[in-house]
């Protein structure tokens, strides 16, 4: 679990670095998973939530195959969630965004969802589950520490650095928590190698999902799902059914 000085880190900063936080065979079992489902997929992967050129996407994950409903619920990044949003948030989306190589540009910096902190506080965070090296060279998430303190979201279009900006560097297996609040995005990747990364991401629980799990999920899949998953996924919950009624959207970028 994380110990105070992480909490600090992320009160302070906005993200925390968890080197290590996948085993090797959890790592093993993901990237086999996600490279299963590009090839069974094709063209028409990612296409539950959105595309994107130079890059290809994954999408409803928990929907895809039980290693991913493992993943949802690691304590550790539970934890951070909990310290971020409050004791009640729920899954938002479980994605896959692998940048081609040779990818053209960075993406523009953004908050997740577009979100600017309420009366209420944070509703955001995301947890980056890197799945290949972040090298300077492929494209590793750029982050703004500290800005999701300034309660306001990046211009439109913001392409160019930002005069505070870092890469988020490391290795396969890596966890990085963020306050999504936090300005962020995708870099270029300049190898001849992809690079992939997942996003798990929770919401605050009187805000919609941005992917509503309950309508995503098989119900094959619903009725093998313990109670916690069921908690975290929102499928019992009639405020996430009301408040998908007024749209879960699927507006932000993913890094």
């Amino acid at each position: 679990m994380l110990t105070d000085s992480d909490r600090q880190q992320l009160d302070r900063e906005g993200f925390l670095v968890l080197p290590g936080l996948m085993s090797p065979e959890l790592l093993a079992a993901l990237r086999r998973r996600v490279d299963e489902l590009f090839e069974q997929e094709g063209a028409q992967a990612g296409s539950e939530f959105k595309q994107e050129p130079g890059a290809r996407r994954l999408a409803n994950l928990v929907n895809k195959g039980r290693v991913f409903e493992d993943v949802i619920l690691t304590a550790p990044v539970l934890d951070a969630m909990a310290h971020l949003l409050g004791p009640k948030f729920k899954l938002s989306s479980l994605n896959v965004r692998s940048t081609d190589p040779h990818s053209p540009s960075d993406q523009p910096l953004h908050v997740d969802s577009g979100a600017v902190p309420d009366g209420q506080g944070y509703w955001v965070a995301n947890s980056v589950w890197m799945l290949d090296d972040f090298t300077p060279e492929n494209g590793a998430t750029r982050i703004v520490p500290g800005s999701h303190l300034w309660q306001q979201a990046p211009p439109p279009g913001m392409y160019e650095a930002h005069p505070q900006q870092q890469l988020v560097l490391g290795k396969a297996g890596t966890v990085v928590v963020m306050n999504a609040h936090m300005w962020h995005g995708g870099t270029a990747n300049r190898t001849a190698a992809p690079r992939r990364a997942m996003h798990v991401y929770y919401t605050r629980w009187d805000k919609p999902q941005q992917q509503y799990q309950k309508a995503l999920l098989s119900a094959e899949v619903q009725a093998g799902l313990n109670a916690a998953a069921r908690r975290i996924l929102a499928l019992d919950d009639p405020l996430n059914d009301e408040l998908s009624a007024t749209g879960s959207g699927v507006s932000g970028f993913m890094k």
